[in-house]
């Protein structure tokens, strides 16, 4: 028996992995993120597979159904919005396992930020415009180190999206106007990669009072940079002057 935590992709069922999809397909037992994943997902599912919504569970309970699932020798797909290493609230499960040597393994998917970034046709790293991407939230339920605070991360006025915080958009533009100049290009992108998904394009001196008159309340990245100016030099490594061993196949 095993724990295979699966990331699903941001809501597209299509883009979760081959690898994830082939786990999913054989798992016996299935946990997944109801409020957060598009669950047509589990159509993948096989005929007979035991399915539990974490959404209205505790980490006591899931880790209770791990348990029955190694008694009884079942493979198990935990399922997990976007990609499980960001903000999937797995190290307390992985805890959980190694401490009863039930043996498991993370196959990583699509994130939400990189699905938006799809949907706007920009990159995050564009050659003298940005080179580092911040992936951050505001405190909320969950507190944030104060070398983290967001008005210290916009001083370096890198490529920036923002989890989690979108009930907080106005506090969240004000603490990046700190470091960020207020005309600087901002999108909020709300259920990045379904079809029913909205874009708002803004600076981050209006985007709070855009995206309050859209209603738009939860389910939301904030995406802040020059780079969504779609600007600056083309990358070197296409460059006719440029040797460069990966674009070559070399190892």
């Amino acid at each position: 028996m095993k724990v295979y935590f699966i990331g699903a992709g941001p809501g597209d069922p299509e883009l979760i992995t081959v690898k994830g999809l082939k786990f999913l397909k054989n798992a016996q037992v299935i946990i997944y993120a109801g409020s957060l994943i598009n669950q047509a997902i589990l159509e993948y599912a096989s005929t007979g597979a035991e399915l539990y919504d974490s959404a209205k569970m505790t980490l006591e309970e899931i880790c209770d159904v791990f348990k029955k699932a190694f008694d009884e020798n079942k493979d198990t797909a935990r399922l997990h919005s976007g990609d499980p290493a960001i903000y999937g609230a797995i190290q307390e499960q992985i805890r959980w396992l190694e401490i009863n040597k039930i043996t498991y393994e993370i196959i990583p998917g699509v994130s939400s930020f990189t699905a938006a970034a799809a949907m706007l046709g920009r990159e995050f790293t564009i050659p003298y415009i940005s080179q580092s991407i911040i992936l951050t939230r505001l405190a909320g339920r969950t507190p944030v180190p104060e070398k983290e605070s967001l008005d210290k991360l916009a001083q370096h006025r890198a490529s920036l999206c923002l989890f989690l915080s979108i009930g907080q958009l106005e506090e969240a533009a004000c603490e990046l106007k700190k470091g960020y100049p207020p005309e600087t290009p901002a999108v909020v992108v709300h259920r990045a990669s379904y079809p029913d998904a909205v874009i708002i394009k803004g600076t981050l001196s209006d985007i709070a009072v855009k995206t309050s008159g859209a209603g738009i309340k939860q389910t939301a990245l904030l995406l802040v940079g020059d780079f969504l100016k779609g600007e600056g030099a083309p990358s070197l490594l296409y460059d006719v002057k440029f040797s460069h061993s990966f674009r070559q196949g070399e190892s």
